[in-house]
């Protein structure tokens, strides 16, 4: 259907972590957009019929094209060119950008389901009347209850929780440094990294009443960002005259490499063992090319894995999604000269990220008609 004017039409949730990430991007471009809940008519009859399975973020545009996945969504209106690309012009920062949207899309759905449900009657009231108004109150009490069932799978439990609470007062102490210098990640303007973290850092943790308390006293800079990242455009009255530029020459701050020392103590050996289960999944049932990865479109998940987090033990659900982020950086790494990417190789190897990088593994997985399917390279 297309619309009459030139306004996209954004199906999603306040409280949902992917929704979060589109509607900044869609709000940092000045792109028009109604944001329209789930319970609408035409979620059910026109949209979900054409995504089979039901997932937000979707995007409808004005011509009537549908995008779904938030990352997805970036990428669309990146392709016809924005204001403010989210991709940075060095080719490092552009690799690190993607490394870091991993991290927020992935490795923090434990810190942000945590602090939502682990903590769930300090924040009922809010919790509750935030998924009534998205889904309707008589849904609301089903919705959490499924929501709160998948701590298991995200590796969230008793031994888990205090490395997964003091990981994020490590995050908020290391990007409340960094934001007291910079007003985003690699400069002026928000990168896919800065994408990938708001995801959590507003929907869970930025808006339930626990952990946004603890960010608003203990970090108030991530605070703000947040705040910048879902205000429209740049929104940098602290930084005068800093400009809406990337940093210079690929450069790195310093600020930012406990970042990335941080995001390589907790994503291995969970992304390794997780990638190696895949390997092992591939190599036993040969999926053809284009076959979905799960046998029904809403399975994220094709098994467990025994791994650890900060050098705890734990159960978590693998889930190939997290193949596809990951391959944009391989793909940005891929259009670098031999210079740049020895160069890349080099600091990844510096900060522990060298194996973020899945690298050639005969398959890959893709998204066709909107299902993730593996393909065979």
């Amino acid at each position: 259907m297309a619309s009459q004017d030139n306004t996209h039409r954004l199906y999603g949730v306040p409280h949902s972590l992917y929704t979060g990430i589109a509607r900044c991007y869609l709000r940092t471009q000045g792109i028009a957009y109604t944001e329209i809940p789930t319970t609408d008519a035409d979620f059910h009859t026109r949209i979900l019929p054409i995504i089979q399975r039901s997932i937000i973020p979707v995007l409808e545009t004005p011509q009537g094209d549908i995008v779904q996945d938030s990352l997805d969504i970036i990428d669309h209106f990146e392709q016809q060119g924005v204001r403010y690309s989210a991709y940075p012009g060095g080719l490092l920062q552009r690799v690190l950008s993607v490394i870091i949207a991993y991290y927020g899309t992935q490795a923090m759905l434990p810190h942000a389901m945590h602090y939502r449900w682990s903590y769930r009657e300090a924040q009922e009231g809010f919790l509750h009347d935030q998924f009534a108004a998205g889904a309707g109150d008589a849904m609301a009490d089903k919705i959490m209850a499924r929501m709160n069932a998948y701590l298991p799978q995200l590796g969230v439990d008793a031994h888990t929780a205090p490395e997964i609470e003091a990981s994020y007062l490590q995050l908020l102490d290391t990007l409340n440094a960094h934001f007291a210098e910079h007003p985003y990640l690699f400069g002026g303007r928000p990168s896919l990294g800065d994408y990938g973290l708001i995801g959590p850092l507003f929907a869970h943790l930025g808006r339930d009443p626990v952990p946004a308390n603890l960010m608003k006293t203990r970090a108030p800079k991530v605070f703000r960002w947040v705040e910048r990242m879902t205000a429209p455009g740049l929104d940098t009255p602290e930084f005068p005259g800093y400009g809406d530029a990337y940093l210079a020459d690929d450069g790195i701050p310093a600020t930012l490499e406990p970042l990335l020392r941080q995001i390589a103590d907790e994503i291995f050996p969970m992304l390794t063992d997780k990638l190696a289960f895949m390997d092992a999944l591939i190599q036993e049932h040969a999926p053809e090319d284009g076959q979905p990865v799960s046998a029904k479109p809403h399975q994220r998940y094709v098994g467990v894995v025994e791994t650890a987090f900060r050098g705890v033990p734990v159960q978590a659900g693998v889930q190939p999604y997290l193949l596809y982020v990951l391959r944009k950086a391989d793909a940005l790494l891929a259009e670098g000269s031999p210079h740049d990417q020895a160069r890349v190789r080099e600091a990844l190897a510096e900060w522990g990220l060298t194996a973020a990088l899945p690298g050639e593994r005969g398959y890959t997985v893709d998204r066709r008609d909107h299902i993730e399917v593996w393909k065979r390279t």
